[in-house]
């Protein structure tokens, strides 16, 4: 089981980098320092986390590339950008990259927390429970790890692909409604959440396609449900 509230930081300042991880400790927040794009890459690929925070002008790689990289791994990641470059047309740049938040040094310390933690509330599943390990059929599904695992075999799996599963199993065998499920994991059932939602089930019946007991199913007009024929 892992801790939750992860965080990878991203700085090549070492001693802005040391105070801001310490700050964030504080806050009750589990940082990961590193201090250039390559080493940030390869601590993200290491570990899991729920939120990352990467300076833009680093060595070797920067925050921007760095992006980049890291959403061709979990495209739902959050992350911040946190930067001495106030051109609109960098925080414009940020924005497309598709960013949480662009914050300016020097920072407040105390609203650069509050907009950390409002961030890991609305896109992390820090509420769900974290004791989250599901046998279905033959995969064991590891909530806290995002991760289906059959045979040795590991598919790894984005936060909402996670999230949807991890509902699922906790009305395995009855409907899970979609509309409660839109609303929690996306905040509005609408046209667009709800074509969004289906891609995401259509992804993992595909990831449970080799069990034959498993199906997720749909129910017209109220929802899905996972049927486990052995259970």
């Amino acid at each position: 089981m892992r801790n939750s509230n992860q965080i990878l930081l991203v700085e090549d300042d070492a001693n802005f980098g040391y105070i801001l991880k310490e700050y964030l400790e504080i806050h009750d927040l589990n940082v990961t320092l590193a201090h250039d794009g390559e080493e940030g890459l390869n601590e993200f690929k290491k570990g899991h986390f729920d939120l990352c925070i990467l300076d833009v002008m680093m060595p070797v790689k920067d925050g921007f590339t760095l992006a980049k990289d890291i959403r061709t791994i979990d495209p739902e990641i959050p992350f911040i950008f946190l930067t001495a470059k106030a051109l609109k047309v960098d925080k414009l740049k940020g924005f497309r990259l598709g960013c949480d938040d662009y914050v300016v040094k020097p920072i407040d310390e105390e609203l650069f927390i509050a907009r950390v933690k409002a961030i890991m509330k609305r896109t992390c599943a820090s509420a769900i429970n974290d004791s989250s390990i599901f046998q279905i059929g033959e995969y064991c599904f590891d909530y806290n790890n995002h991760s289906l695992i059959r045979n040795g075999q590991t598919q790894r799996l984005t936060e909402k692909e996670a999230r949807i599963l991890y509902m699922l199993c906790e009305k395995k065998n009855e409907v899970l409604d979609r509309s409660k499920a839109l609303k929690s994991i996306w905040g509005e059932n609408d046209f667009f959440n709800r074509k969004s939602m289906d891609v995401f089930i259509h992804k993992l019946r595909k990831y449970l396609e080799h069990d034959e007991s498993i199906k997720i199913t749909n129910v017209h007009g109220r929802g899905f449900v996972l049927e486990d024929l052995r259970a």
